[in-house]
């Protein structure tokens, strides 16, 4: 599996970005996806993750309310839509995707497919 982030970019207080994952390889829609972000000095955290076929949204709960992850399943494509964005958003964000919804929630360990970051600047 193969996965391509983009979006990132720097963004006031208060502002909006909607960050892309795109995912191919073998049988890319069956793969449940997550949004992870590491800031600088920090460990990285799980933000949102989705099933393979939509189902399950969740993000945490530093984001509750203002991020919401989606999924085209058309295009196997994953949306994380994050809304009034605080400077302590800033990092990078990363999406990564495995065979069970289970191991992106509380196995990150163990995730295998990770893409390469997009970076999130939340800045006046």
């Amino acid at each position: 599996v193969q996965l391509q982030a983009s979006g990132g970019g720097l963004v006031q207080p208060g502002g909006s970005l909607r960050l892309t994952c795109a995912t191919s390889g073998v049988t890319p829609d069956h793969y449940a996806t997550g949004w992870f972000r590491q800031a600088p000095g920090k460990e990285r955290e799980l933000v949102a993750a989705i099933n393979w076929n939509g189902g399950l949204p969740l993000v945490s709960d530093s984001v509750k309310g203002r991020f919401t992850i989606s999924k085209d399943n058309a295009e196997t494509t994953v949306y994380l839509q994050m809304n009034s964005l605080k400077p302590e958003d800033t990092a990078v964000y990363y999406c990564a995707a495995a065979e069970t919804y289970n191991t992106i929630v509380r196995r990150p360990a163990s995730i295998h497919f990770w893409g390469q970051g997009t970076l999130v600047t939340v800045s006046s």
